[in-house]
């Protein structure tokens, strides 16, 4: 133990700091909450409004055209074995969740990757924040979320974007510094501007890479919406934590089930999508 007079009160510092920007921007988290809320309800609406029967076909119908009839068959089993043990509205809620909070966290990350690709600067100055985004434990990001926002699905939302925002980051910014420095001096030869070689040459080859991030972030971001059940988030986090405090087993496999039935549709889809990119197609002709 050392003596109260050497403590470094860093908690309090922060304690008082999320104090303040609660106090301070009460109106800009207001409006955030009511903007995510929105977001929220508008996709879970889109996922849990059809039958479920319709909703099964659909998402089986788009892993038909990402991978193919087999992931497509499985899939559909999989979304029926979901029915089977009536999580099918958790599960939706859960799928919102994620679309939400990985959509948000892509719009973000992406172009800030693309930025600290272009610029050595940035890419120094975010390098540790992302760090520190990564290392951080999921539960404590949970905690100055529920201060500003309460409970419900918007500190899940909120915390599960900053939880999955490092790896578009970092794989986009990966992607576009892993380009041919010789493609891009190409490009100059020829008179192109920045924007076009970045948007015609940079990202199309970057793309398989930056898939890869878009796949990370699906996965972490569905990892903490069903931490993000411990703060009232509908969906498959609330019988997970609902089964954890009754040790109820038989809920806890179920619920665990269709996480994992989720996990597996949304990895194989996001796959899928990276091998159809035309940089992909290119480099399976060229192996043939």
């Amino acid at each position: 133990m050392i003596p109260e007079s050497f403590r470094i009160p860093l908690g309090t510092w922060i304690e008082s700091g999320v104090e303040w920007l609660t106090d301070t921007f009460e109106v800009v988290f207001d409006l955030i909450k009511t903007v995510l809320l929105a977001l929220f309800d508008a996709v879970e609406l889109v996922f849990a409004g059809p039958p479920w029967w319709l909703v099964a076909l659909v998402l089986s119908g788009i892993a038909l055209w990402a991978k193919g009839w087999r992931l497509a068959v499985g899939a559909l089993l999989g979304f029926v074995l979901v029915l089977g043990v009536d999580q099918w509205d958790n599960a939706m809620a859960t799928l919102a969740l994620v679309v939400v909070a990985s959509t948000i966290a892509l719009a973000i990350g992406v172009p800030l990757g693309i930025w600290a690709a272009r610029s050595d600067r940035v890419s120094t100055a975010v390098r540790p924040v992302l760090d520190f985004m990564q290392t951080m434990p999921a539960f404590v990001y949970l905690i100055p979320v529920v201060v500003i926002f309460l409970t419900g699905p918007v500190p899940g939302i909120v915390a599960t974007i900053v939880f999955a925002l490092a790896p578009g980051v970092r794989f986009t910014e990966l992607g576009i510094r892993q380009v041919d420095r010789e493609v891009v001096e190409a490009g100059h030869a020829f008179g192109s501007p920045p924007r076009r070689i970045l948007r015609e040459i940079q990202v199309p080859l970057a793309m398989p890479t930056i898939m890869a991030g878009v796949n990370q972030v699906i996965m972490l971001s569905l990892s903490m919406v069903v931490i993000s059940g411990l703060v009232g988030a509908r969906g498959l986090g609330q019988p997970v934590v609902s089964s954890l405090g009754r040790i109820d087993v038989a809920l806890g496999f179920e619920a665990g089930i269709a996480v994992v039935i989720l996990a597996m549709y949304l990895d194989r889809v996001t796959a899928g999508l990276s091998d159809r990119s035309p940089v992909a197609r290119a480099l399976r002709a060229t192996a043939a």
